[in-house]
């Protein structure tokens, strides 16, 4: 039986072991112990994880908002657990959370390689944004920043 609730700082390292073995993840400086908590208290009830029988970590999903939009980073569900719905539920709790706290509208980010990522969520519903493109700034390699 799965169970679901909010992510804390206290699951980083089961956390950190999931996406370290989660093909196509895209890990960065930014998914330090001290930024995932940062990340965690300014936006409190919104990431979760799925937990087995055993309180195992199985499943983890990271969202947040920017008061306008909401964005789900790092959906990850560990490979013997796959195909269970849990993927599914973590989505699910992440949107209601974000539609509870008055964010209609989310962003997601693929690796681009990860063709099973981008199936998934096509399956939920989720639309390509052709009119868009991503680009990004790291002001701590930036010394002009």
């Amino acid at each position: 039986m799965i169970q679901y609730r909010p992510m804390k700082i206290d699951d980083y390292d089961a956390v950190m072991a999931l996406w370290l073995q989660t093909d196509e993840m895209l890990l960065r400086e930014a998914d330090s112990q001290t930024n995932i908590g940062g990340y965690l208290a300014r936006n409190q009830n919104l990431s979760f994880v799925a937990e087995n029988e055993n309180n195992e970590i199985v499943g983890t999903i990271l969202a947040g908002t920017d008061g306008r939009r909401g964005y789900i980073q790092h959906l990850s569900v560990s490979l013997e657990y796959r195909s269970q719905g849990i993927g599914r539920a973590l989505v699910g709790q992440a949107v209601n959370a974000l539609s509870g706290s008055g964010i209609a509208k989310m962003h997601l980010f693929v690796n681009i390689a990860n063709e099973s990522a981008k199936k998934f969520y096509q399956r939920l519903g989720w639309q390509i944004r052709e009119e868009v493109r991503m680009y990004s700034f790291n002001s701590s390699l930036n010394a002009e920043a």
